[in-house]
């Protein structure tokens, strides 16, 4: 059963635009630890005599920890944590004997032991808001034990909202510090804007569509959708995995495909939010499917992510908190990225996958083969999965170099022990050549194209009963089906996603045969979740 989408936001949310604009002009996330601050979570431990204590910000979709105390967790949703509470009701949380429930930032403890994550559920805890000097709750500052308490005296919350005053202070020398280096050097050119003020009329003029702003409402307001696309056993017809593609259900513009805002999000910094969403909701979604379905737990969702994502430290923490929360299992979610998202900074890459690794989630290296560095990113990286490019699938019949290509990474892997799923497949003879050389799993238009989470359901269903009629018995007659479709371009007007997935439901397999219209190829969806 496909998830209900969660009511929109109401309308306190110009509180909530203003309070999100006053954390991004501190540029406080995902920022390295202060003394300043460390020492403040110090003192908060200290003197309120609990295990732990953290300081945390909160923007639009995750609670990111500026400074711990004893504490290793740095990242976790926002949804439901006690620190949204104190954001959304500017108000201290006192919670004397919290039953243990889905593990959270603020009421889990992570220990971190021989590299084993080891949580512990906290049974005291209490936050108060952390605010900029405007008078915006920007965050929390927190403390957490182990062991209940019978009460919280008025003083102890009174220090606790003294030490919150100091860190407003450090908030605002670090903005002056900040604003002080930027200032230009010759004597009457200073602009004297507020930081982050408006841009102007003229830039606003030749800004390009969607701005942070129309992203933010459109994840405040519930239109981001997720699309799956099956991936397939070829030699079974067995599905095996739904990869996650993000859409935009505009109200205006429509269904917007992901290339049209992908690219803006990842300049405007929207992408973090967008990718946190998409995790989540492609967690959720599966967890739900688990429990409908009687599938094989082998069953993976899949979830693309950006280059920005892959610069935050503490990704591996906001995974972890994702799976717990949503109660997936970590061997059923897979993360796939390109080379270029893992260009920026190698090193960190590395140790980021190396944690998910540790978690047990599948790492895919997509659109293998078309960057300069894919043999030494399979030596330096722990990939488990190659994605064989669209574009050597399409040209294998070409000529000999793409067949060669195909035939060289699927060598490769067997040797390193890695899987391989060939991407783009749409007609039955490029499935029937990758199978004789070898490629145990493919995606593309010949078995699906991306479906949103309703028709997913649809297909699960046809898919098992084609399946139990013999070895790809179940893809007979679909490129018939495709090739049926009308031409034009896949995202485009007036043919859209949904007359399509219409059209490709209608009626039973027909006899096999034909190839998939001009123009049917899938958008290049590189990006999910990010």
């Amino acid at each position: 059963m496909p998830l209900a989408p969660p009511k929109p936001v109401p309308a306190p949310s110009i509180r909530e635009d203003a309070r999100l604009a006053a954390l991004r002009d501190l540029e406080i996330l995902d920022t390295p630890p202060e003394v300043c601050f460390d020492t403040i979570t110090r003192l908060a431990a200290m003197y309120m005599q609990q295990e732990s204590a953290f300081l945390v910000f909160v923007d639009e979709t995750r609670v990111w920890s500026k400074s711990t105390c004893r504490s290793k967790l740095t990242d976790s949703p926002r949804h439901g944590s006690n620190a949204e509470q104190i954001v959304l009701t500017d108000m201290p949380v006192i919670l004397l004997d919290q039953h243990p429930g889905p593990s959270q930032m603020d009421d889990k403890m992570d220990d971190q032991m021989d590299g084993q994550p080891q949580a512990a559920a906290l049974r005291f805890f209490a936050g108060v808001p952390i605010r900029t000097a405007g008078g915006h709750v920007a965050g929390a500052l927190c403390v957490s034990g182990n062991r209940p308490r019978e009460s919280v005296s008025a003083v102890e919350v009174k220090l606790l909202e003294h030490l919150a005053d100091l860190v407003t202070d450090q908030l605002e020398l670090r903005l002056l510090r900040s604003r002080a280096q930027a200032l230009p050097s010759r004597p009457g050119s200073v602009d004297f804007r507020p930081h982050g003020a408006a841009i102007s009329a003229e830039q606003a003029a030749g800004a390009q569509w969607p701005q942070a702003d129309d992203i933010r409402d459109g994840l405040r307001l519930n239109q981001f959708v997720l699309f799956y696309q099956p991936e397939i056993e070829l030699t079974t017809g067995r599905v095996v995995g739904l990869e996650a593609l993000i859409r935009w259900q505009h109200p205006v513009r429509g269904l917007v495909a992901p290339l049209q805002f992908i690219p803006q999000a990842e300049e405007n910094g929207m992408i973090l939010p967008l990718g946190d969403w998409g995790l989540g909701q492609a967690c959720r979604q599966m967890q739900a499917w688990q429990r409908e379905w009687p599938t094989p737990s082998s069953l993976r969702v899949c979830v693309n992510f950006s280059a920005r994502q892959f610069t935050r430290a503490s990704l591996a923490d906001h995974v972890q908190t994702t799976l717990q929360d949503s109660g997936l299992s970590a061997g059923q979610l897979g993360i796939e990225m390109t080379e270029s998202s893992l260009n920026p900074n190698p090193a960190e890459a590395a140790r980021v996958l190396g944690r998910l690794q540790h978690l047990g989630v599948a790492l895919h290296l997509d659109d293998f083969g078309t960057g300069y560095s894919s043999l030494s990113y399979l030596h330096n990286f722990p990939f488990d999965v190659l994605k064989i490019d669209r574009s050597f699938v399409h040209r294998m019949k070409r000529g000999k170099q793409s067949f060669q290509i195909v035939k060289t990474i699927l060598d490769l892997a067997r040797v390193l022990g890695m899987e391989v799923i060939a991407e783009g497949i749409e007609t039955e003879e490029q499935m029937h050549l990758l199978k004789k050389m070898g490629c145990r799993y493919g995606q593309g238009f010949l078995f699906s194209p991306p479906l949103p989470a309703a028709k997913i359901e649809e297909f699960m269903s046809r898919a098992a009963a084609w399946t139990a009629t013999g070895s790809g018995a179940w893809t007979d007659g679909w490129a018939d089906r495709l090739s049926a479709f009308p031409t034009g371009s896949f995202m485009g007007h007036p043919v859209d996603d949904q007359h399509r997935i219409d059209h490709f439901f209608a009626g039973g397999p027909s006899p096999a045969g034909g190839a998939p219209a001009k123009g049917l190829e899938a958008p290049e969806d590189e990006v999910v979740a990010s």
